[in-house]
C-alpha cells in the first residue's frame, strides 16, 4: 500500500491530471513529484494504477526544434526501412517479423548446385 492518496477511477478531484492528460493541454510535469495515484478496478487481474500531477506546478512542453524533428524523422525512416531489401516500406516493420511483409511472404530463392 502506498501512503499516497488514492482516488477511483474518475473520482479524482479537480487540478490533478495524469501524464496523458497534461500531454492534451500541452504541459508536462515538469520534474515535479507525484501526489497522487488512480485505481481502475479490473476483473480477475490487478487493478490499473495511473499517477497524478498538479496541473498549477506543470510546465509548458518544450517546442520542437528542427535538430529534433529530423533525428525524429530518421529514427522513423529505419523503422520503415526493410533490411533485407533496403526499401522504405511506408509502414514500421513488424519486430517479430524482422523484414517487410513482402519479403517475409516471398520463398527465398534456392541456388542449386549441380
Amino acid at each position: 500500500m502506498s501512503t499516497l492518496p488514492s482516488y477511483r477511477w474518475r473520482l479524482a478531484p479537480d487540478g490533478l491530471a495524469t501524464r496523458r492528460q497534461l500531454r492534451a493541454l500541452g504541459l508536462r510535469p515538469g520534474g515535479q513529484d507525484v501526489v497522487a495515484e488512480v485505481h481502475r478496478s479490473r476483473r480477475r487481474r490487478a487493478p490499473l494504477v495511473a499517477y497524478l500531477y498538479r496541473v498549477d506546478r506543470a510546465k509548458p512542453v518544450r517546442p520542437m526544434t528542427p535538430a529534433r524533428a529530423a533525428a525524429l524523422a530518421t529514427a522513423m525512416r529505419a523503422r520503415r526501412t526493410c533490411p533485407t531489401c533496403r526499401t522504405d516500406v511506408g509502414y514500421c516493420i513488424p519486430r517479430s517479423l524482422g523484414m517487410c511483409v513482402t519479403c517475409h511472404d516471398t520463398p527465398p530463392i534456392r541456388k542449386d548446385t549441380a
